[in-house]
């Protein structure tokens, strides 16, 4: 039996699903049900909802697929091999934003962390990091098994090393009695998952990127979540990423993507970045499902998370001046905050919350994560604050 690869993925897709209804969220409707009913079940998502969770505004898979079709309405958008159509203009857009040269989408980051440190480092296979970085801690040890690059962990524990412990880690390298080592990049992650949002403040990035110039190591950010430190004093992404050679940034994070990531920096580096992409498995046929909807969002994103910024401090300093809340601040934080809740104030909370259209994590002994994003805009932030008040 002959069946090209369009029959083929034609005869995969669900009743109605066919031709132009490829994006009919109905005609998906089943497959989400199926992929939900395991789940305990949740109060709706609504236009009203508010995800203090994540680091994302909650929406279902029906509402993105909605999204897409409304995007898709727009103008040309597809891609072939990650040329052309919404891929090409999202990179163009995003190298503006980050103020580089270029950039390359990839369809994960941790793809765009390995190549762009592999790139940086060249022969000089031994790179610094920090100890609770992403690319160190949750990648699989994808740099040492894919590169060859030794991968130098400090500062366990903290957001990141000193400019002294990096001086002091790049002294013991070159001075070492018999075999010195040679570093050829600096990982930095900013802001740092594992350190609930903390970020390295401009200054000392600025500090151990000086440095590293001078020794001509290359240096690059893991800027995953970098867009979410916008409307913190003095921030601002361009500044910030001309510190460092190489820039990544997460797009599914907070851009509406279902996937994917952003690489930038220099012309040619990108050019062979592009190049790795293909021989690590990573030039899918398609992007544009990605690429549309973060290219929507990227426009005035900075703008918008200031306004939720300033939401979340209105509606943090209302908890901290009531009676069995108390907020704990994340030294040079980003979007998160620990709210420490007394017994008497955690009961029902969830559900309170629930009943509000206000969506929070479990509370831990006492303690829960609150996140901000911009679905905080979505009430009134005295509305939010009454329902956490009872």
């Amino acid at each position: 039996m002959n069946l090209d690869r369009r029959d083929f993925l034609r005869a995969a897709l669900p009743a109605g699903a066919t031709a132009t209804g490829l994006f009919n969220a109905s005609a998906w409707q089943p497959l989400f049900a199926q992929a939900t009913a395991s789940h305990a079940p949740e109060a709706p998502i609504t236009e009203r909802t508010v995800g203090l969770d994540g680091d994302s505004p909650p929406r279902t898979y029906e509402q993105h697929i909605v999204e897409l079709q409304r995007l898709m309405a727009k103008g040309p958008y597809p891609d072939v091999y990650l040329k052309g159509g919404a891929v090409t203009e999202f990179e163009q857009r995003m190298a503006s934003l980050l103020g580089k040269e270029d950039a390359a989408f990839f369809p994960t980051g941790t793809l765009a962390n390995n190549i762009a440190v592999r790139l940086l480092c060249g022969e000089r296979r031994n790179l610094l990091i920090q100890h609770e970085a992403h690319l160190y801690q949750d990648e699989g040890e994808g740099p040492s098994l894919l590169s060859g690059i030794n991968m130098i962990p400090l500062a366990p524990g903290k957001p990141c090393p000193s400019i002294e412990e990096i001086t002091a880690a790049l002294e013991t390298a070159q001075h070492s009695a018999y075999y010195p080592t040679s570093i050829g990049a600096i990982s930095i992650e900013s802001p740092v998952r594992r350190q609930n949002g903390a970020c390295v403040p401009y200054a000392e990035a600025e500090k151990i990127t000086s440095l590293a110039r001078s020794k001509n190591i290359g240096t690059h950010l893991d800027g995953s979540r970098l867009f979410l430190l916008s409307g913190t004093p003095g921030f601002q992404v361009r500044t910030y990423c001309a510190l460092f050679d190489t820039v990544f940034v997460s797009i599914y994070k907070f851009f509406g993507a279902p996937f994917g990531a952003i690489l930038a920096g220099n012309k040619d580096l990108i050019a062979r970045a592009k190049e790795l992409r293909h021989t690590f498995g990573g030039l899918i046929y398609h992007g544009w499902i990605a690429a549309l909807p973060a290219l929507a969002a990227c426009d005035g994103f900075e703008a918008r998370f200031t306004q939720a910024r300033l939401a979340s401090e209105k509606l943090l300093n209302g908890l901290a001046a009531a009676d069995g809340f108390t907020v704990e601040r994340i030294p040079n934080g980003s979007n998160i905050s620990l709210l420490h809740v007394s017994p008497k104030r955690a009961q029902g909370l969830t559900e309170r919350l629930a009943k509000a259209d206000i969506r929070i994590l479990p509370t831990h002994d006492g303690t829960v994560k609150i996140y901000f994003n911009e679905s905080i805009l979505r009430q009134p932030t005295g509305q939010i604050l009454a329902a956490f008040l009872g």
